[in-house]
């Protein structure tokens, strides 16, 4: 079941894109586009419907629609990285003839390159009202995660990683509900703390529990990756580097 529901997802997206090559550029673009049309309905619905909006500096309110960027982006990379590591059959070693850390398809490309275009674009954010949006701590952060996500895109090597990865994103919209709730006043409030409950759990979860299941799936497959190339060695450290960054952003609180 698993194996068709992939396979159509795929077909689908083999029909309406353009061919292979291209995916990863279309991606890009399209992650680019989704980011700027997030920014302005955010902003028009918040002026709508949120009182506190409008009483918000202009800083405060750049930030509050970067933000809703990175919660829709971290929605949408967290459900494909679940659908892709855990349900479909894609980086499966009982379903493959090869490695399994060489396994890649449109669908896996395409939603790598729509997370390098959301990357990029939060990148040029964060330089052109620097340091407003975030420190260098935020720079090397997003500079190690394009490095990362953009190699597993290009080069389809070690995009089950990348996507193990991608799924502490799981914690961003937590982390920036924090954030709203504490601009708005709401710090003291019965929301604020159980979505810090909610956080601690996930951040367990899914930046240390996962992060061991990783090293422990390098381990079972470390002669696939020295067996194969210098380069799956390579594309492992990107993606340990990348998670590591994100173990230690902890800024975001």
């Amino acid at each position: 079941m698993a194996i068709q529901s992939y396979e159509s997802y795929d077909m689908l997206l083999k029909q309406f894109l353009l061919p292979h090559p291209f995916v990863p550029y279309i991606s890009m673009l399209v992650g680019m586009f989704a980011c700027k049309l997030v920014y302005d309905l955010n902003h028009l619905l918040s002026a709508a419907y949120f009182k506190s909006y409008s009483n918000l500096s202009k800083m405060q309110r750049i930030e509050w629609n970067n933000r809703a960027i990175s919660t829709v982006h971290a929605l949408f990379i967290t459900a494909m990285s679940l659908y892709l590591v855990f349900w479909s059959d894609l980086y499966s070693d009982q379903q493959l003839n090869a490695f399994v850390t060489l396994q890649s398809s449109p669908l896996s490309t395409f939603a790598l390159g729509v997370s390098v275009g959301y990357f990029l674009t939060d990148l040029g954010m964060i330089f052109w009202f620097y340091p407003a949006l975030g420190g260098l701590e935020y720079v090397v952060h997003h500079l190690l995660s394009v490095a990362s996500v953009a190699y597993a895109m290009l080069t389809g090597e070690g995009q089950l990683y990348t996507y193990m990865v991608l799924i502490s994103e799981t914690t961003t919209p937590g982390i920036n509900l924090r954030w709203y709730l504490d601009t708005t006043g709401m710090k003291g409030s019965r929301t604020y703390l159980i979505n810090g409950v909610v956080i601690f759990i996930a951040w367990l979860v899914a930046r240390i529990l996962l992060f061991m299941y990783l090293f422990y799936h390098l381990y079972l497959h470390y002669q696939q990756l020295v067996r194969h190339s210098k380069k799956q060695v390579y594309s492992a450290y990107m993606c340990l580097l990348n998670r590591l960054s994100k173990c230690t952003s902890l800024g975001n609180f």
